[in-house]
């Protein structure tokens, strides 16, 4: 389809004036809370931020060109991210993924990278243009406005995955599912597709022109925009384009992509089974599903178990016609074992023609599926000549493939799910717990015989028949793991689940035939060759259906039909090579990411990538059909390179002023992507296509695409898979980093409860620095994520809080100290700047967005509030309060860019823009200081405990013979004594010696402890008098000292610790009078005799609690 369109300019000036987008992130409407007050400071973020953006606007930062020479490891950046669908506003589940991306890029430009982070809105695929007709379908119906008859939502949902009885039907075990479908999430809760648009805000005149599917494509892409740029994204905007035809230029890329595709051989006709939606007469893809993403095709055999005549009455009308119980069956090969047949007694039956001899006994929806694999008269229309009861079929005589017995009986199963398979089951009593519970219920209980009527013969004759040999559990599995489960009833649903999941695995894997034609061989070989020789002698077909239930966004339930298209050959041997190999040296970022592209490339088969309704491109040599919108999206990364020479700026590509569609054939195409010759025939300017090409080989390979996990399993390894087909190696991926979903306060998003946010909903409560600072926060594995909201309105108070304290230390009457850094104070705080720069370069290297915040920020700004007290009255040194200043703003700015920006601009009055400013450079961490830091802070807490323990009295009173704690009272000024022995001596001198000794530091292992307690023993300690008394003491001690090891390494060992204690604590003795509010204060060695004597009538007290390496002891004396 081709649609005329205005150009994005036009259109964004009309969106502009109409809903005036930009000035409402600065203007708070009156109804959204009573005052101004409470939202002063998000106002003053969404002010700065305004400022911020005409900064940028003004000099064009996010524009990026190539350099001129090809750039080295580091030198450019170039990330991705899956463009949006554009059938709504963007959400936060959206601005999550994107987040990640948007961190990366924000890094690598902060670093000085070259940086291209293009973005794209993808139209391609049925949900707009189905969208569109259910507007047109209720404005038929209901009027226009349409009067509904009742205000009704519509929950849409997973289907819970239900035990399956039918022999086996366990979904294969090599898919890569996701928690939960991305796409589910795409679709509104209402039941009305005018009711979803009346939730976007929009009137019910606006509605009515999204009839046509044109005006989604000119309404969402350009709010999509606005709300990015007021998001702050570094995005080059000249690169953006829609996808279809709309836009001629990207519909020559695709052309020439699947044509591409098809010459290589990948892409071929064929019939195969496919997810089908019978409303829109098409295949339903993952993206064109409301629920059920991932599900594929499930095959069965269905066994044709012929009904003997003469027919009861409720089958006479159909004498003279072979009439056939059709059961779905996994295991094909069991069915030598046949006793009898199941079906749902209060089960919905059908006789249905197959054609003009043959009539199918199955469920309604099994007749469906079955009509759309050439299994019906009137083609994809299921005849019905009989309606049936499973009461109706009970007793019927049947001739079953494979049976030993020459005729079994239809008798009744309780737990048949008629929404799996036919409705119709086969029984083998030796294999299948289910049927052998069952059928054991039925023998022994003639009251349930008599209940449905099931006379003595059709069961009482029949015995359970060996047919396959598991060596753990004999040749009648079922019987042997129920008898051990102790299961007395076929309702006993979850021990018969733990059973079935025993005896099928073990005998598909161990089992060994023991009949019929296979007989001796291995179940999994027999398998396959039972399965072909019932389909060769007609007694069988083949018969597919979803695994799960799936619903297309057109609203109808979806089957499998056979249907002949065109097909990606996905799954090709040598073609999974190479994409295993592009994968091999690929990023993942996570080992759970890496699992789930190789369980893909495990079960990935041919995809349908034909389609023939919807939005798209149309297949070029087939043009009834369109590719579909997974089909179209797999290299396109490419054609941001170059897209900006094509559209200039347009992102419908109306403009044609450079170069025109119609010129861009394979040739040019094939020259830029492709390392072909150059196109001696076009009239495009050399100079163009030269730069087109150098513009390609400057950012390609793209380094990093950001997408939610969801995705691995089909768009994500389409996307490795075409690159290897299409481009040269060194132009295939880089990396794919993956993350969960996104929660709000912990609970999934949902429209329905109101746990939801458009990224523009999120801007106008918290900001947009303040959402990005929550998205950061939210967490960065694959796990799923937790948009925490009381997160977003700290980071309103953390950032605007920080901004009024740099403003009064910045200011001139500020009172700090000048000069070069020289307190022990400054060079911690020094320190830990260095340690903050040199831990969140590490974490945004690996794009843990959350841990560079935390070390980058919180942990940063703690360091400084710890150095500010610390200072005291003599203050913060100014030049060390200014670097902070600075480096903070550079590690903060890829998460929070409006704040940085402000803060390098109008504070630290620097020149070009925070966003570019480099990395900081910091000298290598001193982690002795930071570990000596360590220990005064926490021997400050340790002394403020004795503090507070000596001023409360002993609770437990003196010990015998031990002198009297005087109780210290507040009134009074007060001394701090504070011990300190340095170096380990006696016994724990003995006990550090012999680790030492007996400890590998190649393997970082100690000796076993026999070992080390025999040096113990040895030891002088071993020669003492008391040294079992002693001994009591070291034991714990050398336990204590080996954790301590494993956890600091071999200097946990040391004698004495890497630094001066007595120093540390004595060039800090103002920070400890002030911390524990002392008049005095001395340092004093354990090892001075005299200075122990200062301890007067508390000499006691510190032989009771002498000190160690790391341990002082105070005591505290009144003046």
């Amino acid at each position: 389809m081709t649609f005329g369109l205005y150009s994005s300019r036009n259109c964004f000036r009309s969106l502009t004036s109409r809903l005036q987008f930009s000035q409402s992130f600065c203007k708070i409407s009156s109804n959204m809370a009573e005052g101004s007050k409470s939202f002063a400071r998000r106002d003053r973020l969404l002010e700065i931020e305004s400022k911020v953006r005409v900064w940028w606007d003004q000099s064009d930062v996010f524009a990026a060109e190539p350099g001129e020479k090809p750039p080295g490891d580091g030198e450019k950046f170039f990330g991705n991210f899956p463009f949006p669908y554009m059938n709504g506003y963007l959400h936060l589940g959206h601005a999550f993924s994107i987040s990640k991306v948007e961190f990366a890029a924000a890094y690598h430009r902060l670093k000085g990278a070259n940086v291209l982070f293009p973005f794209g809105f993808h139209c391609t695929g049925m949900p707009i243009k189905a969208a569109a007709d259910r507007l047109v379908r209720e404005i038929q119906q209901f009027g226009n406005p349409p009067e509904f008859p009742s205000a009704v939502e519509e929950e849409v949902s997973q289907p819970s995955e239900q035990v399956d009885t039918n022999a086996g039907s366990q979904p294969p075990p090599d898919k890569f599912k996701g928690k939960k479908s991305k796409v589910a999430s795409k679709t509104g809760t209402q039941l009305y597709q005018w009711e979803i648009m009346r939730s976007f805000g929009l009137s019910d005149e606006e509605i009515s022109k999204f009839q046509d599917p044109r005006k989604w494509l000119t309404y969402f892409p350009p709010l999509a925009v606005e709300d990015l740029k007021v998001f702050g994204l570094g995005v080059d905007w000249r690169r953006s384009f829609v996808t279809t035809d709309i836009n001629p230029y990207f519909d020559s890329f695709v052309r020439w992509q699947m044509r591409k595709l098809k010459a290589a051989g990948k892409i071929v006709k064929d019939k195969r089974y496919a997810i089908f939606s019978p409303l829109d007469g098409q295949p339903c893809a993952d993206h064109d599903r409301a629920s059920g993403e991932g599900v594929q095709p499930q095959d069965y055999t269905i066994i044709k178990m012929e009904v003997v005549p003469p027919f009861p009455a409720k089958l006479s009308s159909l004498e003279g016609r072979k009439v056939y119980l059709a059961a779905a069956t996994l295991r094909p090969e069991t069915m030598y074992g046949q006793t009898n047949a199941w079906v749902l007694p209060e089960g919905k039956y059908g006789a249905f023609e197959i054609n003009e001899t043959d009539v199918y006994v199955v469920t309604e929806r099994a007749a469906l599926n079955l009509a759309y694999q050439s299994y019906s008269r009137v083609p994809e229309k299921p005849t019905c000549l009989a309606e049936l009861t499973g009461y109706d079929l009970i007793g019927l005589p049947l001739r079953s493939p494979l049976a030993q017995n020459e005729i079994i009986y239809t008798l009744p199963m309780l737990t048949i799910l008629t929404d799996k398979g036919t409705g119709i089951v086969t029984s083998v009593p030796s294999d299948a717990p289910d049927d052998y519970m069952a059928l054991h219920d039925l023998k022994a209980k003639p009251a349930l015989r008599a209940k449905f009527g099931v006379k003595d013969e059709w069961i009482l004759p029949f015995d359970i028949i060996p047919i396959i040999n598991i060596p753990e559990f004999g040749d009648k599995p079922a019987e042997k793991v129920c008898t051990d489960l102790k299961i007395k009833s076929q309702n006993e649903k979850d021990k018969l689940a733990e059973a079935k999941r025993l005896t099928y695995l073990k005998g598909f894997t161990e089992g060994t035939m023991l009949v019929g034609e296979f007989n001796g061989e291995k179940v999994q070989d027999a398998k396959p060759k039972v399965r072909r020789k019932l389909l060769e002698t007609g007694e069988a077909i083949m018969y597919s259906e979803p695994e799960k239930k799936v619903m297309s966004r057109s609203g109808d339930e979806c089957v499998v039909a056979l249907t002949d298209q065109w097909y990606v050959t996905y799954g090709e041997p040598e073609w999974k090579e190479l994409a295993k190999e592009c994968l091999e040296n690929m990023n993942c970022y996570s080992t759970e990411t890496l699992h789930g592209f190789e369980h893909t490339l495990g079960w990935l088969n041919q995809w349908a990538c034909s389609r023939s309704f919807g939005l798209g491109t149309r297949i070029p040599w087939d043009e009834q059909y369109l590719v579909e919108s997974l089909s179209d999206s797999t290299i396109y990364m490419a054609y941001y390179t170059v897209v900006h020479f094509l559209q200039n700026g347009d992102m419908y590509g109306s403009d044609t002023g450079l170069i025109k569609p119609e010129q861009l054939s394979d040739d040019i195409w094939d020259y830029l992507f492709c390392d072909g010759p150059y196109p001696e025939s076009s009239e495009i300017d050399p100079n163009v296509l030269s730069s087109m090409k150098r513009e390609f080989e400057y950012w390609y390979p793209f380094d990093l695409r950001v997408s939610g996990k969801d995705l691995i399993q089909n768009h994500l390894t389409f996307s490795i898979y075409n690159h290897t087909a299409i481009m040269d190696k060194r132009h295939w991926p880089r990396g794919f980093r993956c993350n969960g979903h996104i929660l709000l306060n912990a609970e999934k998003m949902s429209k329905s409860t109101g746990n939801f946010r458009t990224l523009r909903q999120s801007i106008e409560e918290f900001s947009a620095d303040a959402t990005r600072f929550a998205l950061a926060d939210a967490g960065d594995g694959v796990d799923d994520a937790n948009f925490v909201f009381e997160t977003a309105n700290a980071a309103i108070l953390r950032l605007t809080k920080e901004i009024s304290w740099m403003e009064e230390v910045l200011a001139p009457d500020a009172v700090l100290r000048s000069g070069e850094p020289s307190t022990y104070a400054d060079r911690v705080f020094e320190n830990e700047i260095n340690l903050a720069i040199k831990l969140t370069k590490h974490n945004y290297e690996t794009y843990m967005f959350r841990e560079a915040l935390k070390t980058g920020f919180y942990d940063l700004q703690a360091a400084r509030d710890e150095y500010r007290f610390s200072c005291g009255s003599g203050g913060m040194n100014r030049a060390l309060v200014q670097r902070f200043i600075d480096i903070q703003t550079r590690l903060i700015t890829p998460i929070c860019p409006h704040y940085g920006e402000y803060i390098w601009r109008e504070h630290l009055k620097k020149d070009g823009f925070a966003i570019k400013a480099g990395w900081p450079v910091a000298e290598a961490p001193d982690m002795t200081l930071r570990s000596a830091n360590k220990y005064l802070q926490d021997s400050i807490v340790l002394m403020r405990k004795l503090l507070q323990k000596q001023m409360m009295g002993s609770k437990k009173g003196s010990k015998k013979g031990a002198a009297p704690v005087p109780q210290l009272t507040e009134d009074k000024q007060l001394t701090g004594l504070i011990y300190v022995n340095e170096t380990y001596d006696g016994w724990k001198e003995e006990c550090l010696k012999i680790l030492q000794s007996k400890f590998d530091s190649s393997t970082c292992k100690f000796a076993e402890d026999s070992e080390i307690m025999t040096a113990l023993q040895n030891s002088e300690i071993g020669k003492a008098t008391n040294f079992k008394q002693i001994q009591k003491q070291c034991m714990p001690f050398l336990r204590f000292k080996k954790d301590e090891t494993a956890s600091l390494g071999p200097q946990a060992l040391e004698l004495k610790l890497p630094f001066g204690e007595m120093k540390v604590l004595s060039e800090n003795l103002d920070l400890i009078k002030r911390q524990l509010a002392l008049e005095h204060v001395e340092v004093l060695s354990y090892q001075d005799e005299d200075a122990c004597a200062k301890a007067g009538p508390l000499a006691s007290v510190l032989k009771q609690n002498p000190p160690s390496p790391g341990n002082p002891t105070a005591i505290f004396l009144t003046s």
